[in-house]
């Protein structure tokens, strides 16, 4: 068997969210490509895989949703299977220390039966299969996943850890944050990058304390609510009288009401309105250089600032959470 031909197949129409799908992608196209291994991308049916599991959205791991999601997959990969006129499949997910390997040759055999295909069933967790994966995984510098890829596995994790989900947020104006599976897949494409290219480079692991802004707005006296771009870290709500400290700008407890016009005389840009400010800002480290020009820790960017009593409702996250850190050597 290991000096039969391997072809990879990489079918997961249960990964979630898309920019996760396409990480997980490049990191298996990246192993196949050292180990000289053809690899076929199969479907990205994410509606399809949903309606699948329709119904089953709220069983636990290991439960009915996971033996609909083993089954549909392997069915489509011994159907490429017997395309390319092979006989024999596997599956990855033998590797997996959260997957029932009961379940997974319950679904394997049931495949077999229908498609005439062997499925090959390896249980590569015992004798220290996992702990020596994870070894592996860390000295080839490959992306370890801590979700399965379904987004109702993931939230179930989520909810027993009391974290936030994170990976199913994305902000208005599409900034790329620390810790986002945005920023993983940048990190990873410029590891295949390096390697291609003979860079040598190290990858660490870091805690850290992240922070998500969930939601704010600002209200004027009468209630109504003005624009607004929020920058730093601030949680819940308050009224305060605004009191002028300079042309463009005004103070109230710890938020700093800053006029768009004197905005974009510190940040060196040139927005004609909070609106096109909120769906397009500046990327998240340049936000962080801006935010420390002005020196407060809340700031509040609307079109106005008058002496007035505004309203500011702001609901934020703080949470410990672990990020990859990519150096070249």
């Amino acid at each position: 068997m290991p000096d039969e031909k391997i072809i990879g197949f990489f079918y997961n129409p249960n990964i979630h969210p898309y920019n996760e799908y396409k990480l997980r992608l490049l990191d298996v196209k990246r192993d196949c490509g050292k180990q000289n291994i053809e690899l076929i991308e199969g479907e990205y049916d994410l509606e399809g895989w949903l309606e699948s599991v329709r119904g089953f959205e709220c069983e636990k791991e290991r439960g009915k949703r996971c033996e609909i999601c083993f089954e549909a997959r392997l069915e489509v990969t011994a159907k490429k299977a017997k395309e390319l006129g092979e006989k024999r499949i596997t599956t990855t997910l033998f590797m997996s220390p959260k997957k029932s390997f009961e379940q997974l040759s319950a679904a394997a055999e049931k495949i077999s039966r229908q498609k005439e295909v062997e499925v090959l069933c390896f249980d590569f967790r015992k004798k220290g299969g996992t702990q020596e994966q994870f070894a592996l995984t860390k000295e080839k510098r490959l992306y370890r996943q801590n979700y399965c890829g379904c987004m109702y596995a993931l939230l179930d994790q989520r909810k027993a850890q009391n974290r936030l989900c994170s990976e199913l947020l994305s902000p208005v104006g599409k900034e790329i944050l620390p810790a986002c599976i945005e920023e993983r897949l940048q990190i990873y494409e410029k590891i295949a990058k390096y390697e291609k290219s003979g860079v040598d480079f190290a990858l660490e692991k870091e805690k850290f304390q992240n922070h998500r802004l969930l939601w704010g707005r600002v209200l004027d006296e009468s209630g109504a609510v003005c624009p607004s771009w929020f920058l730093g870290a601030h949680d819940g709500d308050f009224e305060a009288a605004v009191k002028s400290v300079g042309e463009g700008y005004g103070f109230a407890e710890s938020v700093l009401f800053v006029e768009l016009w004197r905005f974009n005389q510190i940040s060196n840009h040139a927005y004609k309105s909070v609106k096109e400010l909120i769906f397009n800002p500046p990327a998240h480290e340049e936000q962080e250089n801006i935010h420390i020009k002005f020196s407060k820790p809340f700031i509040a960017v609307i079109e106005s600032v008058k002496k007035t009593t505004y309203k500011i409702e702001v609901k934020s996250t703080f949470y410990e959470d672990v990020r990859e850190v990519l150096a070249i050597l």
